[in-house]
């Protein structure tokens, strides 16, 4: 059941009232996973998202076409949890009148676009419950002379007025996902930006190029998928193009999604994660990493390669060539050239030798992933009430605060900021549905099915 906006309620000698049950801090996937569990299994709770973005969208800067999701649609927003909720991604094609289409199809993998709409299906189903436009500026607790901590509250402000606003809230979750990751070195600002981050490409390279037709120079610096899709991108985009992709490993190297590999994301695996000791963690992450990080679907790559050889067949000579791949070379700074293009400063990762690129660029796009610590400076007010000095959380993501300090049912959780504790699958897509689920379970204990029941929605 969706919930209903809460109106202000007054404070009593007995405790701090709140104005939500809960305050999802983000209305990203992870945040709607939990709307949806929360519909599904019929909870009656005061529930307000607050979101930056104006509507939802879906790493928007990289729905580029053609472009295909990494996982199974299976393990969308429901289906592993609850394979009868309406918010399955079948269901969602039913709606639209292309689930016949979609199974002609023979594949697992949606495009990305598909995947951005249907989750964007599932996100106008809560709109009376999200405050988009809005940018979450702080969560401070409220406190409480009776005892322990009974609520926070959320300072948050209109991104076009700037105007601030404050709720209060039994539970908050914080899932605001990743920030640009963009190395010190090659940040520019200004408003003549001519490097990018690959989370604005597809809005700001057309803003950039204009000319489609022009034979721009353009580098792509980075080894995993985003370069990598962007790289094939910037070849039908603008054709005449002259592009170049700049990676400090040896090659650009394949993801590893094999069957057995792959029961790294399977929800079980978080438990199993989560008990090991801190150096077995890191351990596992590291011998992980060629399932996610700076890695390439191999698909892509034999696209990629295809287009390559075909320069070679045509081009011997390849300081001639369109698109070059130049491997060993980090970019770790840049000039700006009279003409207002850069030239970037390339650092030789097998030699140490630093030198300048040989030609100017008219842009740069960054494949340098993302960072995942916005919920230190927002919890940055209740850091006195942590019970370690790191942002340490239960296995339900929880975070630990000091004996006696916050009521047993008053509490802040985590999502998407959880690698080290939880595992790889902490930041993707493949375990939402059950995590949804969990987060449910945690938040309204006495809500959630018990024994026996499924929860799963009457449809």
């Amino acid at each position: 059941m969706l919930s209903e906006p809460a109106h202000h309620t007054s404070q009593t000698s007995a405790a701090l009232q709140y104005q939500y049950d809960l305050v999802c801090i983000g209305f990203g996937p992870a945040s709607l996973a939990i709307a949806i569990a929360l519909h599904d299994r019929e909870i009656k709770a005061r529930v307000l998202y607050i979101e930056r973005q104006r509507t939802f969208v879906w790493h928007a800067g990289m729905l580029l076409p053609n472009a295909r999701m990494q996982i199974s649609f299976l393990k969308d927003l429901a289906t592993l949890r609850n394979p009868r909720s309406k918010f399955t991604f079948v269901n969602y094609l039913k709606s639209k009148n292309r689930l016949v289409a979609f199974t002609n199809l023979s594949t697992f993998l949606p495009l990305r676009e598909e995947y951005n709409d249907y989750m964007s299906w599932c996100a106008s189903h809560f709109e009376q419950d999200v405050q988009y436009g809005h940018e979450t500026i702080c969560v401070s607790p409220a406190e409480n002379r009776m005892g322990p901590i009974q609520a926070w509250r959320v300072l948050s402000k209109n991104v076009e007025t700037n105007e601030t606003n404050t709720v209060t809230a039994r539970s908050v979750v914080i899932a605001i996902g990743g920030k640009p990751r963009i190395p010190p070195a090659l940040s520019t600002g200004g408003l003549d930006c001519r490097i990018i981050h690959s989370s604005l490409y597809s809005k700001a390279a057309p803003s950039i190029l204009t000319d489609a037709s022009k034979a721009h120079n353009v580098a792509v610096i980075g080894g995993g998928q985003s370069a990598a899709e962007i790289f094939n991108d910037l070849q039908s985009r603008y054709p005449n193009s002259y592009i170049t992709l700049y990676t400090g490993a040896s090659a650009l190297k394949p993801s590893d999604d094999s069957p057995f590999v792959n029961e790294i994301f399977d929800p079980e695996r978080v438990d199993m994660f989560y008990d090991l000791p801190t150096e077995s963690r890191l351990k596992t992450i590291w011998s992980d990493k060629a399932t996610n990080y700076g890695v390439v679907r191999p698909e892509l790559l034999d696209r990629m390669y295809e287009n390559m050889y075909h320069q070679r067949l045509h081009e011997p000579d390849q300081s001639k060539w369109q698109y070059k791949i130049v491997a060993w070379r980090e970019v770790v700074g840049f000039e700006t050239c009279s003409d207002r293009r850069i030239r970037l400063k390339l650092k030789n990762t097998s030699k140490g030798e630093i030198t300048m690129s040989d030609s100017s660029f008219d842009l740069a796009v960054l494949g340098t992933g993302y960072e995942r610590n916005g919920h230190e400076t927002l919890l940055e007010p209740a850091r006195h009430l942590f019970r370690e000095s790191r942002y340490a959380v239960e296995r339900n993501y929880k975070v630990k605060f000091r004996k006696d300090a916050v009521a047993s049912d008053c509490g802040i959780w985590l999502q998407g900021c959880c690698e080290d504790s939880h595992g790889l699958s902490d930041t993707l897509l493949s375990i939402l549905a059950v995590r949804g689920g969990e987060m449910v379970d945690a938040i309204f204990p006495m809500q959630s099915p018990g024994p026996g029941k499924s929860g799963c929605a009457k449809l």
